[in-house]
């Protein structure tokens, strides 16, 4: 009996049983998190990106093609500039120039399949099942990415840092927060481990076996075909191609040149055809993303840009570019470089910089998250928008991110590397050890789970409100705001974005575009300051031309098509329409 016993405890600890045992509790111990997060941190979408691809993803699961019901007044005045007949595009299904098309294309196949009801119950509100289904899938990459890393990690060192690096990921509030943000951050991060991968094969061939320079030729146009995948999820996942042709032009020798080659025209080959779209339709590469690098300067402040129906888009000098990307890199350098990936164990691989490894592999794949380094840090300043100052931190601009996986397996080996060199008065005070570990780099995730918070994104996202009224237009009649993301996904109505001045971009979008039926603004608008933007607002600008005017007088400004209020919305929110429209759906 006692020798059975024995045999028992030693399967489960050593034995065969072990691995299995491993592996159902870490299962257990991701669902587990995923429920308590789910319930207790989730909050309903707040990007307008996350918006603005669920809408996109919608519309093609409906058939109607790459078109978007969210319509920049900046992609108006390319689509108007390039095509003589561009009228029919900008009243009708307008082509969208603002997203690559992977991640909506993933997207619109799973609301595809899925028995999805859209309709918003005002009255139990809480969650929007759609946006419930897009954070499930997104975590599915994240637990996807945990399998990878751990693989990676057994490949490059071993299962102690395997398993301390999933735990690290599993740990980390930022990852999480971005896997039910509804933005691409998981699957990208997911193209840049499998391009790590592709790296590793090619470094660690043996060219002495026969039909070696025909493998390397092909990992190499595997490593162009990620990031060119990964491109099309993001455009500045591009730049990448810069660090694998480094790679490959550095450590490779004779056959540098041919790889270099295999890399790059692999890459232009899945990347050409979507900017030739663009090209056709706007006479831009990629479209209105292009133009990342004038907005927030100060020819093109905050979201002005994409905001402008007659964007003088030469105005901006190189002058006031250096100066964004001069200020942006310090913020870079101040907030985004300590806290890259949202994790303290980035300072272990800081740190760890310094210390020399006997792998040529490890120490070749450091140089090259090193030049991925350096090129987001380099991409990601003069890229910043609006977008990092409403959404800190969880945002497509948050570059550095994508390197989380690879940075937390190599500042979790460096932590290996120190754990070893302790005296510790037994080997099972390893144990406390990491579990000590794990618990203090996990510390802002457990903080995040109590108490439950909201999940209203709220202001100014209020979906009920944003439902029922673009109801009261027609499929094919369009309104004007200033959340056309939030009009576009929750209501399914086509919504232009409020334009950078009341005079004359409204009316000539109204007298010759597209008549607009309906005026939403919000607290987004409202809020903004009083001094400032109300009373010392630009000529032409909604706050001072169009809302104190409607304030002071109780009235449109004379000549303004929209003169019908409706009830219950002011003072946080304005709706104006041609006619009372709830009335005849009333009846």
């Amino acid at each position: 009996m006692e020798t059975r016993l024995q045999n028992f405890i030693h399967k489960i600890e050593e034995g065969s049983w072990s691995p299995y045992i491993r592996r159902v509790l870490f299962g257990t111990l991701i669902l587990t998190l995923m429920v308590l997060y789910d319930f207790r941190a989730y909050r309903n979408f707040s990007n307008p990106e996350a918006m603005d691809a669920a809408q996109l993803a919608r519309r093609i699961a409906e058939g109607k093609g790459y078109t978007t019901d969210f319509v920049r007044p900046l992609s108006m005045f390319l689509v108007k500039r390039h095509r003589a007949d561009a009228n029919p595009q900008i009243s009708g299904n307008h082509p969208d120039l603002a997203n690559p098309p992977i991640y909506p294309l993933l997207l619109a196949g799973l609301l595809k399949v899925a028995p999805l009801d859209y309709q918003i119950n005002a009255a139990t509100f809480r969650r929007f099942p759609p946006e419930v289904l897009i954070a499930v899938f997104n975590q599915g990459l994240l637990f996807l990415l945990l399998f990878l890393v751990y693989r990676l990690a057994c490949r490059l060192f071993d299962r102690s840092v395997a398993w301390m690096s999933m735990l690290v990921i599993l740990g980390t509030h930022l990852l999480w927060q971005f896997s039910v943000s509804g933005l691409s951050t998981m699957l990208l991060m997911l193209i840049f481990v499998g391009l790590v991968w592709s790296l590793i094969w090619m470094e660690q061939s043996d060219p002495g076996q026969p039909g070696d320079h025909k493998k390397l030729i092909m990992l190499a146009a595997i490593s162009g075909t990620l990031v060119g995948l990964g491109a099309l999820t993001r455009y500045s996942f591009g730049w990448l191609i810069l660090p694998v042709l480094i790679f490959l032009g550095i450590y490779f020798g004779k056959k540098r040149a041919v790889l270099c080659l295999a890399a790059l025209a692999a890459f232009l080959i899945v990347l050409t055809p979507w900017t030739a779209r663009n090209y056709i339709r706007s006479g831009t590469a990629f479209g209105t993303a292009g133009f990342a690098v004038l907005e927030s300067t100060s020819a093109f402040p905050s979201d002005i840009l994409q905001r402008s129906l007659q964007p003088q888009i030469f105005y901006a000098d190189i002058g006031q570019i250096s100066r964004k990307f001069v200020l942006n890199t310090k913020e870079t350098l101040r907030n985004d470089l300590p806290k890259l990936g949202g994790n303290w164990i980035s300072a272990f691989f800081l740190v760890g910089l310094v210390v020399p490894f006997k792998s040529t592999t490890l120490s070749r794949l450091r140089v090259f998250l090193l030049l991925c380094g350096a090129v987001f840090f380099a991409v990601q300043p003069l890229g910043k928008t609006h977008l990092s100052s409403e959404v800190p931190e969880v945002n497509s601009e948050n570059l550095l991110v994508i390197l989380a996986p690879l940075v937390f397996v190599y500042g979790v080996s460096v932590y290996f590397i120190l754990l070893n060199q302790m005296v510790l008065p037994f080997f099972q005070m390893r144990y406390l050890a990491n579990g000590i570990f794990c618990l203090l780099l996990s510390a802002p995730l457990v903080w995040a789970l109590p108490p439950r918070p909201n999940p209203l994104t709220y202001p100014p996202y209020w979906p009920p409100i944003i439902q029922t009224s673009a109801g009261w237009l027609k499929e094919k009649e369009w309104m004007m705001s200033d959340i056309p993301w939030a009009v576009a996904w929750y209501g399914h109505r086509q919504c232009a974005w409020l334009t950078a001045n009341y005079r004359p971009d409204f009316f000539e979008i109204n007298d010759f575009l597209k008549p607009v039926h309906a005026l939403f603004l919000t607290r987004r608008t409202t809020d903004k300051p009083f001094f400032s933007d109300w009373m010392r607002g630009v000529g032409g600008s909604w706050e001072r031309n169009f809302l104190l005017e409607t304030l002071l007088r109780e009235n449109p400004p004379a000549g303004f098509p929209l003169r019908v209020a409706a009830e219950g919305f002011w003072p946080e929110q304005l709706f104006l329409t041609d006619f009372e429209r709830w009335k005849k759906l009333a009846n």
